[in-house]
């Protein structure tokens, strides 16, 4: 039996010469400020340390008409291949992330969310797993990804379920 350690994709590309993927961060939270927030900066590390490029960096409130008008002009960017946004998909009344990016998808991803949920009730949460609204998708060829905003959920999502097939998502979304 052929097993693959988890995290890891058998979709690579063939040698290192893979092109970084260009991301723009985005943090959505009525309690941080720039100074304050952990989750985008650990983003921006991990993605750093996998070899891909933090073209921007925007933390806004919940308010989903900015958080969606924010993502459609990324979603225009020629140096942006992925926005990856934390914070904001919970189940609170201001948790409106979700409904903010959701109508820009023209492909969503659910397995994302399901994989995310999974290891998220396997290894840190439990049940509390349920409560996240995590979701990807893709639109203009471009990855749109929501993620729970705390820095453990975010470190999670990321070395476990994103940072595997980021390169391969890229370009299955551009063929």
């Amino acid at each position: 039996m052929n097993t693959i350690p988890s995290g890891t994709s058998t979709h690579r590309a063939e040698g290192d010469a893979r092109p970084p993927v260009r991301c723009a961060i985005v943090t959505v939270s009525d309690s941080r400020t720039t100074a304050t927030d952990e989750s985008g900066p650990l983003m921006r590390s991990l993605l750093e340390q996998a070899g891909h490029v933090v073209v921007d960096y925007a933390l806004f409130a919940n308010d989903e008409p900015t958080v969606r008008e924010y993502v459609r002009l990324a979603l225009q960017r020629d140096d942006v291949d992925a926005i990856v946004l934390t914070g904001g998909t919970g189940l609170g009344s201001r948790d409106r992330t979700v409904e903010a990016v959701r109508p820009l998808m023209e492909k969503e991803l659910p397995g994302f969310g399901e994989l995310f949920r999974m290891i998220s009730y396997q290894e840190q949460v439990g049940t509390a797993a349920i409560l996240s609204r995590a979701v990807a998708g893709g639109a203009n060829g471009k990855l749109i990804v929501s993620l729970p905003g705390s820095k453990a959920a975010v470190e999670l999502a990321l070395t476990r379920v994103l940072l595997p097939e980021l390169r391969h998502a890229i370009r299955e979304l551009r063929r």
